[in-house]
């Protein structure tokens, strides 16, 4: 949001219906911790619906939720590697390589650290029942998110023959449309609130499907459809969209569910992972 779209809305505020004047309430002391809300979380701390917020986003001239979030971390102080101020750890060009993989490091501590604090012990127990349960297990995941849900395929691999991969989301959509309710979708979203990852969840559900998601935000629209949901720390600027900090906690939940199911079955799990390791140690020179 640039600085005249704001001062046209405070131009404009007294014509604001009751819902946009909370919107606009809040955005005027709140702007820098906006960028880091759900538009759940948005809606439930003002008091309106999330139709209303969208409302009011194109009443600004914006296309949705995100682009006002992307639009409130630029009206914010950020540094010359369009890293913002109120982030962390914050890194300039005037730092030193050194400097730069301290924060790089100790944002990775601050993001394995918060997750450690959500993580839910019954959640990851009824996530390794659902997982040790299907006939298939689904891992999913939308534009960066695709990464991450590679990254639990490759791993729990290496001791389960039952994980599936599949990056497009058109042939996502063709898979949970084929899908049983013995299988499960395990979901990364950082978000939670995206228009694919909500085509699948919807399907997933008319299907009767389980979802496991690993997502921030706990009253996402993802969350709406997850029979679980697993939480990862670190607050993402949009303008840091894709940091690793923010994947380290979801690879540590990976983690966390893999040690999980291979405890409920470890003889199997032994020799799987014994039998994949020896067929990948002859490709090695």
């Amino acid at each position: 949001m640039s600085d005249s779209i704001m001062e046209s809305l405070t131009k404009h505020y007294h014509s604001l219906t009751p819902s946009g004047k909370k919107l606009a309430d809040h955005l005027f002391k709140y702007a820098s911790e906006t960028q880091y809300m759900s538009i759940s979380s948005l809606a439930e701390s003002c008091g309106v619906s999330e139709a209303s917020i969208t409302r009011f986003c194109r009443g600004l001239g914006l296309s949705g939720y995100n682009d006002l979030k992307l639009a409130l971390a630029k009206i914010n102080q950020v540094t010359d590697l369009g890293e913002p101020y109120d982030s962390a750890l914050p890194i300039t060009s005037e730092d030193s390589l050194n400097t730069i993989f301290h924060k790089i490091h100790a944002s990775n501590i601050v993001s394995l650290n918060e997750t450690l604090d959500l993580l839910d012990e019954k959640a990851i127990t009824e996530a390794v029942d659902l997982i040790s349960a299907a006939n298939r297990v689904y891992c999913f995941g939308h534009g960066g998110s695709t990464v991450m849900a590679m990254e639990a395929w490759a791993r729990f691999s290496t001791a389960d023959s039952r994980f599936i991969h599949i990056s497009d989301s058109h042939m996502q959509t063709m898979a949970v449309a084929l899908a049983t309710p013995q299988d499960v979708i395990l979901f990364f979203s950082y978000s939670g609130a995206t228009k694919d990852m909500e085509d699948v969840m919807q399907i997933a559900q008319s299907r009767k499907i389980p979802v496991i998601l690993i997502t921030h935000f706990p009253t996402s629209r993802a969350a709406e459809f997850a029979r679980v949901v697993l939480l990862c720390g670190y607050n993402e600027s949009p303008l840091q969209s894709g940091s690793i900090a923010a994947k380290v906690g979801q690879m540590f939940l990976i983690e966390c569910l893999f040690y999980g199911l291979c405890k409920k079955q470890p003889e199997l799990s032994s020799a799987a992972r014994a039998s994949t390791a020896e067929a990948i140690a002859k490709k090695l020179l």
